[in-house]
């Protein structure tokens, strides 16, 4: 995901409100200097941080054209989709604990920790013994990955003064750009030239750099107030949220969506949910304030939101397992053929600010967004084994167009929407159905594409499983069991691409029953003339 903020170069001094990833508002201190006063250390400081961002949201796409070699390895296809929906899940839950952490206890030791447990997490995932090692390394991975997102936001509200800060945020949301549209590449071609456990330990000198340069160069400036957290809405929404997205893999671990343990699993869920309303109805701090899901336009943006991670994020894995499973495409270019979804959602994400910045409507982009997706993905639906590969290019590059046109419309919308004290949590809320939606989707897609192989059966040279096979071995086979294989998991993808095409239809009417806002000009009322593209 990419924020970019644009500040206009002239007028008020535009008013900062917190980080979208947290509800954590930035505390106002009596001493409002900069924390690193020498303009030279200060910049150092900042690439020591973008470094560390850079790490922990390469990671979110990294592994997507890695995975069916690490599938060939450790085999269990059905758990494909946890190695991404783990990560998703366990930073999205961490992410609101992690501002309040740096408000009570001070930014440079909540940081250094988030980096230390990324870093350890990385270096359990290259040691990776099955895939279930692996899923769990991930979680690890994804508890320090979530405080490093939020904290790096956070410290540039202590390293820069506002004017300043919007130029250097607009830097950040480059190197989350460049993450993203590297991630598949960068994976595809570690995994061909060093194998797939070099994409985790890749990260162990550039965590062990960083944690050594902010310990030496980053102040520790004393928090003035002693916030109290909301432990137990945020374990509580963490709880609710993951026993949906397990129960929406219970079909593949149980054998049946209604068999008895999966419905235990909604039923803990629900008691989640239900304890979690009552405690935040008392929180003097709540996670996610009740009053927001009262405003009917916050509920139809949350809708889109979920929607939108479902396809932006949560389907990056299963093309790439689609490109090379019915393409005979190596890992690495792959990759390259990403290229067209990053520069798809760059130049739409561009052409969208600049204009509704211009026009000051949003709802137009969320329309044509979730109407390019539908067509988008029903297009993939109809596509064969042997499809020529500029045309799949193609369908890419219209997917990201529609994907970057509309991405940054939930938190415009949600910021518009909320009142002043709620800015906070509604944009951390908006981050929040982003990565539960593509952690839910990622499991709905995996129980798609087993339970369309689980009773294919094509007899391969050797009797190797061909739901096994990694690219290399796909590449060996004679050309008439290639083309077997591409056939059968061409065939398993089709559900799944009317699924995702469904998803959008819901994306698609909650942005044609949005009201149709102007936002206003900075002067006339809430907005900031700033344009936050997720």
């Amino acid at each position: 995901m990419t924020r970019a903020t644009t500040a206009a170069p002239s007028g008020p001094e535009p008013r900062f409100e917190p980080h979208p990833t947290t509800s954590a508002t930035v505390p106002q201190t009596a001493d409002n200097t900069p924390l690193v006063t020498d303009p030279r250390l200060r910049l150092f400081v900042y690439l020591l941080l973008m470094s560390a961002m850079f790490m922990a949201t390469l990671d979110n796409q990294i592994v997507s054209t890695a995975l069916p070699t690490i599938v060939g390895e450790f085999g269990e296809l059905e758990r494909f989709g946890w190695v991404g929906s783990a990560y998703l899940l366990t930073t999205s839950a961490v992410m609101p604990l992690y501002g309040k952490l740096g408000d009570l206890f001070g930014r440079k030791y909540v940081i250094m920790a988030a980096i230390a447990i990324f870093t350890i997490g990385s270096l359990v995932c290259g040691l990776a013994v099955s895939m279930d090692t692996l899923i769990a390394a991930r979680v690890l991975q994804a508890l320090g990955g979530g405080g490093i997102m939020v904290s790096i936001f956070s410290i540039n509200a202590d390293l820069f003064e506002p004017r300043e800060r919007a130029r250097y945020q607009s830097y950040s949301s480059l190197v989350l750009m460049a993450s993203g549209a590297l991630g598949p590449v960068l994976g595809g071609t570690l995994s061909d030239l060093f194998g797939w456990r070099s994409i985790f330990l890749v990260n162990l000198p550039i965590g062990i750099a960083v944690l050594i340069g902010l310990a030496f160069l980053l102040p520790y400036r004393k928090p003035n107030r002693k916030p109290k957290i909301d432990y137990a809405g945020a374990i509580l929404l963490a709880g609710a949220v993951a026993s949906i997205v397990f129960w929406a893999d219970s079909g593949q671990i149980f054998g049946s969506l209604i068999a008895w343990e999966s419905l235990a699993v909604v039923a803990f869920g629900a008691l989640c949910a239900i304890g979690w309303i009552l405690v935040e109805r008392r929180a003097p701090e709540p996670v996610v304030p009740l009053t927001l899901f009262s405003k009917p336009t916050i509920n139809l943006l949350l809708i889109i939101s979920l929607v939108s991670g479902a396809i932006g994020i949560g389907s990056v894995n299963y093309i790439a397992l689609y490109l090379q499973t019915t393409t005979g495409l190596s890992p690495s270019m792959a990759g390259l053929l990403f290229v067209a979804t990053t520069g798809g959602i760059a130049i739409g994400s561009i052409a969208a600010g600049r204009l509704i910045a211009r026009t000051g409507r949003y709802k137009p982009f969320s329309i044509a967004s979730a109407a390019l997706g539908v067509i988008s993905l029903g297009i993939f639906s109809v596509l064969h084994a042997g499809t020529p590969l500029i045309f799949i290019a193609l369908v890419m590059l219209l997917q990201g167009f529609g994907v970057g046109i509309g991405q940054q419309v939930p938190v415009i919308g949600v910021q518009n929407a909320a009142s002043k004290a709620d800015v906070g949590a509604a944009t951390g809320t908006v981050t929040l159905t982003r990565m539960g939606g593509a952690a839910i989707a990622i499991s709905i897609y995996g129980a798609i594409v087993s339970s369309g192989l689980t009773h294919v059966q094509i007899a391969l040279p050797g009797g190797v499983e061909f739901r096994n096979l990694t690219p290399e071995g796909l590449a060996a086979l004679p050309q008439a069991a290639q083309t077997l294989v591409a056939n059968a998991y061409s065939d398993a993808f089709v559900p799944l691409f009317l699924t995702a095409s469904g998803m959008m239809v819901i994306g698609l009417i909650a942005a044609l029953l949005l009201p149709n806002i102007r936002l206003p000009r900075e002067g006339e009322g809430k907005l900031p003339e700033a344009v936050v593209a997720e």
